[in-house]
């Protein structure tokens, strides 16, 4: 079951209400709607400097919440089978809940991916997976940290700051320009990455569903499933990609 609203987290910058996010969901839903429409008439814009910019920033930050994560919940000798929510406001439960935080804020900036595109035209990456992937997380993020800020869901930022690392350096080598292609061979591994990473969530959050833990039965069983939608996902971008796109 789904449990009362974290009063640590609560005044926290979007965290009390959904109304901020949903708005914030709704502009973006706008902007990928009528984006393309705007720049149709327009030359695509170049945002180099930008996009260097962006995407070490957001390697960064991704490098410093896997930090936060992992070295937490190690002082706070967090257990990956069975972890309940630190509600307390030690020094500890407070830095996890902060992380947590930081991680919720990461995918509101995460939106930015979307404009990039849209602003220089790549909008054949502009799919599906990329927009309910953007959105899903945005939301999914915005409930964990009002509610759960910490326990179990600390395995899933950690995980996915870890990827995201690499997410981004890739990214951030591929806008330097079309010389780095060379050295960008290593993009399929990444996609293996992140299929890795989802199967390691859902084996995660699953098993609680089958043990005696006190941390939310509702919130294993949403990542459970969500996690599910995003395995099938990127299993078919994968085959689309680089099994028939390859033949």
């Amino acid at each position: 079951l789904f449990c009362f609203s974290d009063p640590r987290t609560d005044p926290w910058p979007l965290v009390h209400s959904p109304l901020p996010v949903a708005l914030l969901f709704a502009f973006y839903l706008f902007v990928v709607a009528l984006g393309p429409f705007y720049m149709r008439q327009r030359k695509p814009l170049k945002l180099r400097g930008l996009l260097v910019a962006y995407n070490l920033a957001m390697m960064t930050l991704s490098g410093y919440m896997f930090y936060e994560f992992l070295v937490t919940s190690v002082l706070d000798n967090y257990s990956y089978l069975c972890q309940p929510v630190d509600y307390s406001r030690s020094e500890l439960g407070m830095r996890m809940a902060r992380a947590c935080w930081w991680f919720f804020f990461s995918k509101v900036i995460e939106l930015l991916d979307t404009v990039f595109f849209i602003l220089r035209k790549k909008q054949e990456q502009v799919t599906f997976l990329h927009v309910y992937h953007h959105g899903t997380m945005l939301f999914n993020w915005w409930s964990g940290v009002k509610y759960v800020p910490g326990g179990q869901a600390f395995f899933i930022g950690m995980l996915n700051s870890f990827v995201h690392i690499f997410m981004y350096g890739y990214y951030a080598l591929a806008s330097l320009g079309p010389q780095m292609h060379p050295y960008l061979w290593w993009k399929r591994y990444l996609t293996i990455m992140q299929l890795c990473q989802f199967v390691a969530i859902a084996a995660h959050s699953s098993y609680n569903l089958f043990t005696e833990c006190p941390f939310p039965d509702g919130f294993n069983t949403a990542v459970f499933l969500y996690i599910l939608s995003l395995i099938a996902l990127f299993l078919h971008y994968y085959y689309r990609t680089y099994i028939r796109g390859k033949q």
